[in-house]
């Protein structure tokens, strides 16, 4: 939370420069300047990013605002196109591209539609490539949000924040179309009893008969490092970041308890949606309490980079083209469905970009 007087500086000095700021970080001991750049003002709500390897940009329409656009490209003008309409996706927020310009959609199907599924679709020539039904390793609660895609050993992890107790990773084998649920209800992919309050307000979720909830999300938080050796998750309301080694997720002739003693607490994190790892180990993610951009370093201590109060919901983090790091400000707090039914957000909607310690592999 930022005083006022501070909030009024930070304001005038973004009316000097609306479309790029720079703030200080700290790498290897030193300040460094990092400077965050609007690629983007968008009107409909987005709700993840991914990059192709030919610098498309490709973004999904966060289903809590009911848009009927599904997933969409941004041209050099900002406007948004309709992207892999022919795959008729449901409802989709994780997505992401891999070395081959395969765009991997999870559809979670809920906008009414009944089939869960993993699509590859080649985005250069407009094709599907895989169509993975996943109904039978989900439950009648999950919510397959975010995920992570390894193509040297064909294979997608995905996170499913399901009812919270019920929440698991999701492995799939992309060449046999083989999906397994592991790690279900283990401490590493539960939510912890904590409350998000963003700007001085709860989120909180308008019930059937009234009443407010204040939501506990498991795990949403994942992505691999450079060489696919590890996966790095957590809940999104929780304060700890954990990794398993991904040999061990994609072993199917582990028990439970046998893969469970695999995963290790990493580092501290704060309360976070989408996460991204670089060539260097470092974890990046963001704070959504504190409207801002942070990182994990290789000494398992967590960072802000880049704090502004445009950062309203980061979330979503992509590898572009010339090493930059891209992400969505989507206001999802400020949404009817987070914020007791009342609609408080105030577009244009965000896609930024800023420079990272190091560089990573495009689209994830």
């Amino acid at each position: 939370m930022k005083q006022p007087s501070v909030f009024l500086c930070m304001l005038a000095v973004m009316m000097v420069c609306a479309c790029s700021h720079t703030y200080t970080q700290w790498e290897s001991g030193k300040d460094v300047a990092t400077t965050l750049e609007v690629v983007a003002q968008l009107d409909k709500g987005p709700g993840n990013i991914t990059v192709t390897p030919a610098g498309k940009i490709v973004v999904s329409l966060h289903q809590f605002y009911g848009h009927d656009l599904r997933i969409a490209s941004i041209d050099d003008n900002g406007q948004l196109i309709p992207f892999a309409t022919a795959a008729n996706v449901n409802s989709v927020l994780g997505l992401q591209a891999d070395a081959e310009g395969v765009v991997w959609l999870l559809d979670n199907a809920m906008r009414g539609g009944t089939t869960r599924r993993l699509v590859g679709w080649d985005a250069s020539e407009e094709r599907l490539v895989v169509d993975i039904d996943l109904t039978e390793v989900t439950t009648d609660q999950s919510f397959l949000n975010d995920l992570a895609v390894d193509p040297v050993r064909n294979t997608v992890y995905i996170a499913d924040p399901a009812s919270g107790a019920d929440a698991a990773i999701i492995v799939v084998d992309t060449v046999r179309s083989v999906a397994r649920r592991v790690l279900q209800g283990h401490k590493s992919v539960i939510p912890e009893d904590i409350e998000l309050v963003i700007d001085g307000s709860p989120v909180r979720i308008l019930a059937d008969d009234g009443s407010e909830i204040r939501p506990r999300t498991g795990i949403n938080p994942i992505a691999i490092d450079k060489g696919g050796e590890w996966l790095y998750y957590g809940p999104m309301h929780g304060r700890s970041m954990y990794r398993i080694r991904t040999a061990g997720l994609r072993n199917a002739e582990l028990a439970h308890d046998d893969l469970a003693v695999k995963a290790e607490r990493w580092s501290d994190k704060p309360i976070c949606d989408g996460i991204s790892i670089d060539n260097a180990g470092n974890v990046y993610l963001g704070d959504l309490a504190n409207n801002a951009i942070g990182v994990i370093g290789s000494d398992r201590k967590y960072r802000v980079l880049i704090s502004d109060p445009r950062l309203s919901w980061v979330d979503a983090f992509s590898f572009g083209d010339s090493g930059f790091l891209y992400a969505v400000v989507n206001q999802l707090h400020r949404s009817a469905v987070l914020n007791g039914g009342e609609s408080a957000t105030k577009p244009p909607y965000l896609i930024v970009k800023f420079r990272p310690q190091s560089g990573g592999a495009i689209g994830r």
